[in-house]
């Protein structure tokens, strides 16, 4: 039996990494095949960062009930030492494979340092699951932080071919074989790169009695309802699905926007001295480490809703939805939107999926590769409020058959995805 760690955020921790790293520790263990450890951070993020990562909503501790998963929280990002001994632990546990899980850059140093250790004086197999490669916002220090953050490897998994161009393109120097499954055999010297897909998360369900006209009418919704759903960030182009919402809005009288999630920089309290002091300190780094557009200090996309006179046809949950609060949201709508400027395979995506959900989202990143226009959702052109709204309009007038959803996303299990990575031959449908 192959004993595996999961580095990544335990089921403490918010946000859809947290909620990926778990789920890859359920399918592993689930395959009968392997002992799994997952190795967790105490602190994600440099302690100047104005933000609670903690997820104190939901019920975390029943994640794992039922397995024999074992959860470690050892690697606090502000002590170097805890650096070291998460090594030292995982070096002692004497693991076949670690999953490192690459999602912000800034988590490059600590990652770096530890996959190095482990790849230098152990025999355990570093594997990086790559959410993307180049951070969205563009930070000045990305590309450093990901160099050393990534670079101690022997094989890398991608959600799509963007992602392992992307990879090729970061080293260069380096020869990359793309394979579709860890027992592939390639070249001696090539760096195998296993080319995947986000899986479809098991972990939220539709609730067969939940009452969704009950819900509808407490939620104030209509009968047409476009969910935007998660952590607001400007690069998912709240702003933009809002302005184009406005324009359906003035066409129809029977839509409804669902806005579901928290503000990604709103989540302590502004009233304390140490939220203000780390409000000052962290927006001074960022004035010179980010570019212009890529700043969020002042993204407040929900103030379009009064600014357009929508009050009453947009709803808005701003806060952190608890796992299991979340089905509800997505059982009282009808298309999701994922109007993102800038995106790499994404979770609430995937969600959507699970629930069966038309998507509406733009041409960039993946979306063109997982989202057949008219078949499983609608595509707009990035940036253009016109284009978005003329998909919420077919959304409408052409609605997408529930079955077409559940086909596309078929083959995208966690269990499927489990056994590419253990190396078992085949797939199950």
């Amino acid at each position: 039996m192959k004993r595996i760690v999961c580095f990544g955020p335990g089921p403490m921790f918010k946000g859809g990494i947290a909620n990926y790293n778990t789920s890859l520790a359920k399918a592993l263990a689930r395959t009968g095949e392997a002992e799994v450890h997952i190795v967790s951070w105490t602190s994600q993020y440099p302690a100047i960062i104005p933000r609670d990562f903690l997820d104190r909503k939901s019920r975390t501790e029943s994640l794992l009930e039922g397995t024999n998963i074992s959860v470690h929280y050892l690697t606090n990002y502000n002590r170097p030492l805890s650096w070291y001994r998460t090594y030292r632990f995982i070096k002692k546990l004497n693991p076949h494979l670690v999953i490192f899980q690459w999602a912000i850059a800034i988590q490059g140093l600590p990652m770096g340092r530890i996959a190095r250790w482990l790849c230098r004086n152990t025999k355990a197999e570093v594997i990086f699951d790559l959410h993307f490669v180049q951070q969205k916002e563009g930070s000045r220090l990305d590309r450093w932080f990901t160099r050393i953050g990534i670079k101690h490897a022997h094989t890398y998994i991608v959600h799509s071919i963007k992602t392992a161009r992307e990879l090729a393109a970061f080293f260069p120097s380096r020869t990359f074989t793309l394979v579709d499954n860890r027992s592939q055999v390639v070249t001696k010297g090539n760096r195998k790169v296993i080319r995947l897909f986000h899986p479809v998360y098991d972990m939220f369900k539709p609730d067969p009695n939940f009452d969704v006209e009950a819900a509808k009418r407490q939620m104030n919704l209509r009968k047409y309802v476009f969910l935007f759903f998660g952590f607001i960030r400007k690069y998912k182009g709240l702003h933009n699905a809002i302005r184009a919402f406005h324009i359906l809005a003035s066409e129809r009288d029977d839509v409804s926007m669902l806005i579901a999630g928290e503000s990604f920089w709103e989540t302590l309290d502004a009233r304390r001295f140490t939220t203000r002091l780390k409000r000052v300190i962290f927006g001074a780094l960022k004035s010179m480490f980010l570019n212009k557009e890529s700043d969020e200090r002042d993204y407040r996309p929900l103030e379009l809703v009064a600014k357009l006179g929508l009050q009453d046809r947009v709803t808005i949950i701003n806060e952190f939805i608890p796992n299991e609060d979340v089905h509800k949201y997505f059982q009282v709508s009808d298309a999701i939107l994922l109007f993102y400027e800038t995106a790499t395979p994404s979770g609430v995506e995937s969600i959507a999926y699970n629930f069966r959900m038309p998507i509406l989202a733009t041409c960039v990143g993946h979306f063109p590769d997982t989202v057949k226009d008219g078949y499983n959702g609608y595509l707009a052109a990035p940036n253009d409020i016109e284009s978005m709204a003329g998909a919420m309009r077919k959304a409408i007038e052409k609605p997408i058959p529930r079955e077409n959803v559940a086909e596309t996303s078929r083959k995208m299990s966690w269990d499927n995805y489990a056994r590419a990575v253990l190396g078992a031959n085949g797939t199950s449908v």
